[in-house]
């Protein structure tokens, strides 16, 4: 008898219509081409035992399509909502750095000591998604779909993969990327 092991699928949202920094404050839809490109990304690899979400749009909208077409459980999880960017919530890097660029290169240089105005620290953004990551706990073999965003695999994957929570900006995820892995142990 083959035991299969359980396996997390971390789908990034597709393009939005928003732009700038969307964080937890932007909910913002998808383009067409954001669920198309979503689409694509889960195109050879659909059969999900469940899927769990991110409550803002452009995670829900194709997490309810995708569970409603799949024919399985969908659990919406406000955890694994984005980054909360305060004062910066749709703007832009360019116009940032017109009115408020000496934060903005501290946040790029040194996100952990340096966040937003107004916005989550990141280690306030690590102990939410970790709370929501250690709740996922997939039976033996099942397939869990987790549709989010950036910040929130990025996070995940650098808890993983050991990276240091000042380097999280430089995990590239991009939009409608699939990551599949296995669970780890649960962070604390």
């Amino acid at each position: 008898m083959t035991i299969r092991h359980a396996q997390i699928g971390l789908l990034r949202h597709g393009e939005t219509t928003g732009n700038g920094f969307c964080g937890r404050g932007s909910d913002v839809p998808l383009t067409e081409a954001g669920w198309t490109a979503m689409r694509d990304a889960l195109a050879g690899d659909t059969v999900w035992g469940r899927i769990v979400c991110s409550p803002l749009m452009r995670c829900l909208a194709p997490a309810q399509a995708f569970a409603e077409e799949a024919g399985v459980p969908l659990a919406v999880d406000d955890r694994l909502a984005e980054l909360d960017f305060g004062d910066w919530e749709g703007r832009t890097a360019a116009a940032l750095m017109e009115t408020d660029a000496d934060a903005l290169g501290r946040f790029w240089q040194d996100p952990v000591n340096h966040p937003p105005p107004k916005g989550e620290s990141l280690l306030e953004f690590r102990e939410r998604v970790v709370a929501g990551w250690n709740d996922l706990a997939p039976d033996e073999g099942e397939r869990v779909l987790v549709i989010a965003h950036g910040g929130v695999i990025r996070l995940l994957r650098a808890l993983r993969e050991g990276w240091p929570l000042e380097k999280l900006l430089g995990i590239d995820v991009p939009l409608a990327s699939l990551h599949i892995v296995e669970p780890w142990q649960p962070y604390r």
